[in-house]
C-alpha cells in the first residue's frame, strides 16, 4: 500500500463520519445507505458519501447482496475484519525501545547497526542495469537522489573532480541521533556504504562527521582503490 494509502487511513474522522462508521459497526449485519441514513437521521447522499470515503480508508467493506426473490441487487456495507487502523502512532517510542535493546548489546551494537544500513542502502537505491557502469559522477548523484528521498537534503561538495562530500542538511532521525548517536550515525554511513556498493560505484563512503558544522552533518566519499 503507498505512503499516500496509510496516511488516509490513519486521518483523524470528522464527527459525522464516526457516527456513519460506528452505526456499520454496531449493527452486527451489512447495512445499505439508507438504512444507516434512517438510523442517523441524516440524508442518504451525506451517508453515502462518508461510506465511499470509509471504504477508501480501510475501515468499511462494500459487498454486492442478491436478492432472496425478485428485486435488485443491493448495496451493503459492513465493518472491515481486524483492528480500527485509525488512532495516534507511535512509533518514535518503537524506534527508542528497539535502539535501547541494540546499544545494551555492546561494543557490536555499532557495526550492527553499520550492517543494517548497508542491507537497507542496496534495497533503497535505484538500481542499475547489470551491464552497465556508472561513473562516479552518475553514481554519487544517485547516491543524493536517494538521500534526498529519506528527508536528508543532501548537498554534494568537491573541488577538483567527483563530489567528494555530501553536506546532510537535515536529519529525519535527528531526536534519536541526538539520544543514540553512537547507532544511528553509523546507520547513515552504512546507508551510503550500501547504495554505492548496490550501484558498483567506483566511489565509496569513507566516513560520516555528525554535526561537523552547525547545521549539517559531512559525509567523506572517496575513489575506490583498485583491486
Amino acid at each position: 500500500m503507498s505512503v499516500h494509502g496509510r496516511n488516509q487511513e490513519q486521518e483523524q474522522l470528522s464527527p459525522r463520519r464516526r457516527e456513519v462508521l460506528d452505526a456499520v459497526r454496531g449493527a452486527g449485519t451489512p447495512l445499505g445507505v439508507i438504512e444507516v441514513a434512517d438510523r442517523l437521521a441524516v440524508h442518504p447522499n451525506t451517508v453515502r458519501f462518508h461510506l465511499d470515503a470509509l471504504v477508501t480508508q480501510g475501515r468499511v467493506e462494500r459487498a454486492v447482496e442478491q436478492p432472496s426473490g425478485p428485486g435488485r441487487p443491493r448495496t451493503v456495507y459492513a465493518p472491515r475484519r481486524g483492528m480500527d487502523q485509525g488512532g495516534a502512532r507511535r512509533y518514535r517510542l518503537l524506534a527508542r525501545i528497539l535502539l535501547s535493546q541494540l546499544a545494551s548489546t555492546g561494543a557490536g551494537a555499532e557495526a550492527a547497526a553499520t550492517d543494517a544500513g548497508r542491507a537497507w542502502g542496496r534495497y533503497l537505491v535505484e538500481q542499475v542495469p547489470p551491464a552497465r557502469q556508472l561513473t562516479a559522477d552518475e553514481a554519487v548523484d544517485r547516491l543524493a537522489a536517494m538521500l534526498d528521498d529519506l528527508g536528508f537534503d543532501p548537498e554534494l561538495t568537491g573541488d577538483d573532480g567527483p563530489p567528494d562530500r555530501v553536506r546532510l542538511r537535515h536529519c529525519p532521525f535527528l531526536e534519536l541521533a541526538e539520544e543514540y548517536g553512537s547507532i544511528v550515525c553509523p546507520l547513515h554511513l552504512g546507508l551510503m556504504q550500501g547504495a554505492l556498493a548496490e550501484l558498483r560505484a567506483p566511489m565509496e563512503a569513507t566516513r560520516l562527521e555528525p554535526f561537523a558544522e552547525p547545521d549539517a552533518c559531512l559525509a567523506h566519499l572517496a575513489l575506490s582503490k583498485p583491486a
